[in-house]
């Protein structure tokens, strides 16, 4: 059931927000969580109801490790972090593991052949930070129906953001949960619009130009290999920054507020500056329980510079089981010591060119995250500088003129206030409803006019 469906937004949505108030004036706050638990698992198992078996599995064995992880059993916090990593790998990395064992022994092992759960990746960190967080002595939850909704929301289920316990259960433990706060749905309406917009009218626009590029590397042109390598960006920005918006604008509606994931990383300065703002919960957790538990930056400059290097390879191995993803995460990783010694000289670059280098840097390395293996990469890294004297200088330029419009509201769209600023400002006035409902018209054309698609993170 995506977000940006007719069934989830005309019934799905409705029905589970009817109950939340309806009943809310009703019933105790553990019945409200109950009901959010169950819609939740429903979402869930919508997909393929044979999810709903490894995700349960996960919630019970997680739920009770984590009661003797917090009381200090060491054994046990390392016992849950394995069963944990261990079910992550087998369902995302272990063909990986065997096609490389296959190449360098010249064997045949038969792959597992496993489809990937939707979310495991985001679920399976979040808990990890649980445990963790148990075995510090931060709160440990009681309620076994409580620490599913924990783990099961089905706003960020999916594709985060990636929350904490003491971040989301005292909200929903708040007595006044289900009381009406028009703000809140007011707030979480154009948010959720907004967010909607940027996945139907942006993000899938810019991907047909984007998978028609990629899928015909051979014959592109200097000019169609920007073309596709920017198309993408774009593509990857609008489709999981408006995955993330939709998210907020989803908890706004149950009074619950999400962290926020972006924060314009588009017109950062410096690389350091793009991981603060892009995937911000990733980057969070990769900071608190990866580079700080290795020494982060309180060691040596030799281990500070290494730290960075292991945390960035983790983070590069988290999206994907390919080689091109460890290159994109080392790539970052170096970029981010790179920039540690440009602190040192101290020379100042001009804001405008900082964001122009930063996000050039960005938009090259996005070519291996995207490419399916190192020849496409290079082959389209090739073009774009002219390396190569192949490709068809219009493959797609010219018939792809037709949406200079959708490029021009892509760029401006980086330069103003992005969703949460705008939220944060939003009044219930005529201005925003009438906003809002105009929002709501665009989306419903394009999710009239367009195949629905998935979200690209629920591929991580």
């Amino acid at each position: 059931m995506l977000f940006n469906s007719f069934v989830f937004l005309f019934v799905f949505l409705p029905v589970v927000l009817a109950g939340f108030y309806g009943l809310g004036s009703k019933i105790r706050n553990s019945y409200i969580v109950c009901w959010l638990f169950l819609c939740s698992l429903f979402f869930y198992g919508w997909w393929k109801p044979s999810y709903l078996i490894l995700i349960g599995i996960s919630i019970v064995l997680n739920y009770f490790i984590s009661k003797q992880a917090g009381k200090g059993k060491k054994s046990f916090l390392v016992a849950g972090i394995t069963f944990n990593l261990l079910i992550l790998f087998f369902y995302k990395y272990a063909d990986f593991v065997i096609f490389n064992i296959n190449v360098l022994s010249h064997s045949s092992i038969s792959y597992l052949d496993w489809a990937l759960p939707l979310g495991i990746s985001f679920y399976t960190f979040q808990q990890i930070a649980y445990l963790v967080d148990c075995y510090k002595g931060v709160r440990i939850e009681t309620n076994f129906v409580s620490y599913g909704l924990f783990v099961s929301f089905f706003p960020q289920l999916i594709a985060g953001p990636i929350v904490h316990h003491k971040e989301m259960m005292t909200q929903f433990r708040n007595p006044f949960l289900t009381r009406a706060n028009y703000q809140n749905l007011s707030r979480g309406f154009f948010i959720f619009m907004m967010g909607l917009a940027k996945k139907v009218v942006l993000a899938d626009s810019f991907g047909l130009v984007a998978d028609k590029g990629y899928g015909n590397i051979g014959l592109l042109g200097v000019q169609d290999a920007w073309i596709t390598s920017l198309s993408y960006s774009f593509q990857l920005y609008f489709d999981f920054s408006g995955y993330s918006s939709m998210a907020i604008g989803l908890g706004l509606l149950f009074n619950i507020q999400l962290p926020q994931n972006f924060n314009s990383p588009y017109r950062s300065a410096t690389i350091q500056e793009f991981w603060r703002n892009w995937h911000i919960t990733l980057s969070r957790f990769l900071r608190d329980y990866v580079y700080i538990p290795l020494g982060g930056n309180k060691v040596s400059p030799g281990r500070t510079n290494a730290n960075l290097m292991i945390t960035f390879l983790l983070g590069g191995i988290w999206h994907g089981a390919g080689w091109t993803f460890i290159v994109w995460g080392l790539l970052h990783g170096a970029a981010l010591v790179v920039h540690r010694y440009w602190k040192k000289v101290g020379v100042e670059i001009p804001a405008f060119f900082a964001i122009l280098i930063t996000f050039f840097f960005v938009n090259l390395t996005w070519v291996f995250f995207r490419a399916e293996n190192f020849q496409d990469a290079l082959g389209l890294l090739s073009a774009m500088f002219h390396f190569s004297n192949g490709g068809a200088p219009d493959f797609f330029l010219v018939s792809n003129l037709h949406n200079l419009p959708i490029w021009i509201a892509g760029v401006v769209l980086l330069f103003l206030p992005n969703d949460m600023q705008l939220g944060r400002q939003m009044k219930p006035t005529p201005g925003y409803g009438i906003a809002t409902v105009l929002l709501f018209l665009l989306n419903m054309i394009f999710l009239n006019s367009v195949v629905q698609t998935d979200f690209l993170y629920f591929d991580f």
